[in-house]
């Protein structure tokens, strides 16, 4: 048997294991400092709540992967400062974001973050490392389902041209 058979927290990290985990510990940490910016400009209660969740989930899974980095001796990014907390009604209407808006920009924010932990899952060959991502993933999955969701019932979901196929409209 070689260095890669046993206890996978017990085999050492390749190189993009490494730069995956610091990379997501980095943007982590970048997405809990800009959600409490969204969080400011957010005047519908189930928004707030879901950034609320958002920010939660990115300081455990934060926390998880300084974990996997200390314990693989690998320096840590720095963090941002946390965000005061503003009062919606003090920021000026033109440089205000919508709820709209900042729905929209989480939505996007999830289907990227979606992207990059199957990255990092695919170039795993720690299985550990791998099902971290995974949870990683699931949790996004779900709060992309949910913002949908939301965006769909608050009449807030930005619709791509639906393609409706002509012929088979005239034929029906």
């Amino acid at each position: 048997m070689g260095i890669l058979s046993g206890n996978p927290k017990h085999e050492p990290m390749h190189y993009g294991e490494v730069s995956g985990a610091w990379g997501s510990l980095v943007a982590k940490k970048g997405m809990i400092s800009y959600y409490q910016v969204l969080h400011n400009h957010t005047g519908d209660a189930d928004l707030r709540d879901f950034i609320e969740q958002s920010i939660d989930t990115a300081r455990e899974e934060a926390a998880e992967l300084e974990r996997v980095l200390k314990e693989n001796g690998v320096p840590l990014p720095p963090s941002p400062p946390e965000k005061p907390k503003a009062d919606l009604e003090l920021i000026p209407p033109g440089a205000r974001l919508t709820d709209v808006e900042v729905a929209s920009l989480v939505a996007a924010d999830t289907s990227m973050g979606l992207v990059a932990c199957s990255q990092v899952m695919a170039m795993c060959i720690r299985e550990d490392l791998a099902a971290l991502y995974l949870t990683f993933y699931t949790k996004k999955a779900e709060m992309g389902l949910r913002m949908l969701r939301m965006q769909k019932e608050k009449g807030w979901l930005v619709v791509p041209p639906l393609h409706v196929n002509t012929a088979e409209v005239q034929h029906a």
